[in-house]
């Protein structure tokens, strides 16, 4: 009974607290549609909870409440609605009037705007015909000046002027073709502008390639004028070097210093003549050859961008000219065509080196120093083998002195010239075995012409060629003419071979900057000492009948001393050599082995006579009966031997 009454007591309490939440529900409604929020949520829980009867009673009791509010506030202000509405209505007339006046001014515009919108229509369809005008001026200046060009670019492409006409399609390429409002002139600019750089590649190409076969002609005659200046320059510097020997000769005896000293002078002269020809000559004064097509070529190429393969163009071509200047040809003797062959190649690099000091580029110096060495290479080739094949020394000394000469030449642009001196050097001593071989023939023709007797002179001359030319006099006073000189002919005749080795021998070995006279001595040394001496003592043992005969190679022996000292003199003169130098020390006659076998001979006859003469005193009548008129025939015999 307790519980029952209790639960019935707390029944108003749960029906206030479901009163207060309903409160509180009707409220988060109210204020959510005040504040426009989304009544979604509130929907979802009444739906949710089973009870959407609630929710429409909360939005009918909010609308009750709003309509309350709305009615307070019209009853609020009720008056001023109907001032307002009046306030409205007092101003319906006055919109009327201005409706009206707004009219009549819409009016009197249309009808003044009228004429001024067609004078705009007018001015807008000037303006775009002016536009129109100006767009097709401007169109037609464009197409003058690109047809000024294209006209000004044929007239360059007649008259050969390639770079201009160049510049002129870079001009209208840069300048004009993306501009040009013709799509026929752009068209045409696309397909002709090609094939101008096309022709004038082809033509300068042509004048490139006959520039090549014309520089070929020009290069061989370019060296063979080359060699010949530095044959020239080599002359007048023998020259040169003959007045010091003169000058230094008339010093050695003793003859007046003015005279000397006006020799040093004509020296000096002709020194400095020789340094600035050889200045003028190194810097190709008289060496002109023209580069213009090349160059013209190397620039039109660097115009059209193909610079690097012009480059190697050329630098192949003239590889394959070197190399065809390098065949030697088996039908014409190496001595005939040897000068051609090495003036060609001279003139090669002549013209290379002018390319590399003033062609900007086209040719480096390693691609000029390759070629240089290859040739060098060949040359050194083609001289060994022609070399093995000679057996004439004279062809060598020829070939040699050709060789010498394109050093020389070639020194002065810079080239290297070693290797080829080499190979002259390696076939020294064949050369001097050929010459010592035609000496020992010459010495072997001479000495069998000779009669053993006394050489007679008539004229001053002959005393000149076969005495003073070889300082065998043996007093400065000239003789009287007819002169019985107290040698036989074999003496200058042999003088005159053994001058001739040694300027050979000289001529052979003065490639270098230096000419070594130990080298000559040598030389010298074995033709007088095996090959003179030699047929000396071959004439003695076989050819030598008689005292008579004896007596005059004894005399001979003594004139073949006095020449031996002129032919180291002579030698070293032709050498550089101070004579001083070669007078210090005494040397060795080197024909001794036959002035002893030729004293020997004459000492062995006259011992032989004299013992003959000795046999007979016994049977000579020293006591006469009667005097003879003549004397002593015995005695008159020996007297007339001795």
């Amino acid at each position: 009974m307790k519980s029952t009454r209790s639960r019935r007591k707390m029944a108003p309490a749960a029906a206030d607290a479901g009163d207060s939440g309903e409160k509180q529900e009707q409220l988060l409604i109210s204020s959510a549609i005040c504040n426009g929020e989304d009544l979604g949520p509130f929907v979802r829980k009444a739906f949710a909870s089973g009870r959407p009867e609630t929710l429409l009673h909360h939005l009918r009791h909010f609308s009750r409440s709003k309509e309350s509010e709305i009615e307070e506030v019209c009853k609020a202000h009720y008056q001023d609605f109907i001032l307002a509405v009046d306030d409205l209505r007092s101003l319906l007339s006055d919109v009327d009037s201005l409706k009206s006046s707004l009219y009549d001014s819409n009016s009197r515009l249309q009808s003044v705007g009228g004429p001024l919108l067609s004078s705009l229509d007018s001015f807008v369809e000037a303006q775009n015909v002016s536009k129109n005008v100006d767009y097709a001026l401007q169109s037609v200046t464009l197409c003058i000046k690109l047809m000024e060009l294209c006209s000004r670019a044929n007239h360059h492409l007649s008259n050969g002027s390639f770079y201009m006409a160049l510049k002129c399609l870079d001009s209208i390429e840069n300048d004009f073709q993306d501009k040009t409002p013709s799509s026929t002139l752009k068209k045409m600019l696309e397909s002709k502008i090609p094939e101008i750089r096309s022709h004038i590649e082809r033509k300068i190409s042509k004048e490139f390639g006959d520039w090549l076969v014309e520089i070929r002609v020009v290069s061989r005659n370019l060296g063979q004028l080359a060699i010949g200046q530095a044959s020239a320059a080599r002359q007048r510097a023998e020259d040169l070097r003959t007045k010091q020997r003169q000058a230094e000769e008339q010093s050695r005896l003793s003859l007046r210093d003015c005279v000397y000293a006006l020799e040093d002078d004509e020296e000096e002269e002709g020194l400095g003549g020789y340094e600035n020809e050889g200045y003028s000559y190194g810097n190709n004064s008289v060496l002109g050859f023209d580069l213009t097509p090349l160059y013209r070529a190397y620039h039109i190429h660097q115009t059209l961008g193909l610079e690097d393969r012009f480059k190697q163009y050329y630098f192949e071509n003239r590889k394959l000219q070197l190399t065809s200047d390098f065949q030697v040809s088996s039908m014409t003797p190496f001595l005939e065509s040897h000068q051609t062959f090495f003036a060609q190649i001279a003139g090669f690099f002549i013209v290379e080196d002018r390319i590399l000091r003033t062609g900007g580029g086209l040719i480096s110096k390693t691609e000029v120093e390759n070629l240089w060495e290859t040739a060098v290479s060949k040359m050194c080739s083609v001289l060994e083998d022609q070399f093995s094949r000679m057996q004439t020394a004279n062809h060598l000394l020829l070939i040699k002195d050709y060789v010498s000469l394109l050093g020389v030449t070639l020194r002065r642009y810079g080239y290297t010239v070693g290797a080829l001196l080499d190979v002259l050097s390696k076939h020294r001593d064949k050369y001097h075995e050929l010459l010592l071989s035609d000496c020992r023939k010459q010495i072997s023709e001479a000495l069998a012409a000779d009669k053993f007797e006394q050489m007679l002179m008539k004229k001053e001359y002959e005393y000149s060629m076969n005495v003073l030319s070889f300082q065998i006099q043996t007093s400065d006073i000239i003789p009287a003419f007819p002169y019985v000189a107290p040698f036989s002919s074999t003496v200058p005749d042999c003088c005159r071979i053994v001058r001739s080795f040694i300027e050979d021998s000289v001529s052979f070995m003065s490639y270098g900057e230096q000419l070594d006279f130990y080298n000559v001595k040598k030389y010298l040394d074995r033709l007088l000492s095996e090959v003179l001496d030699g047929a000396l003592l071959k004439l003695i043992s076989s050819s030598v009948h008689g005292v008579s005969q004896a007596m005059q190679v004894a005399a001979n022996m003594a004139v073949f001393e006095r020449a031996c000292d002129f032919f180291f003199r002579h030698a070293a003169q032709l050498s550089g050599i101070p004579l001083r130098m070669v007078e210090k020390g005494k040397r060795q006659f080197p024909l001794s082995k036959s002035r002893d076998a030729a004293e020997e001979m004459l000492s062995g006859m006259l011992k032989t006579k004299v013992d003959g003469f000795m046999t007979l005193i016994e049977n000579v009548n020293w006591m006469t009966d009667e005097p003879s008129q003549g004397g002593n025939e015995y005695v008159n015999e020996v007297l007339i031997y001795l």
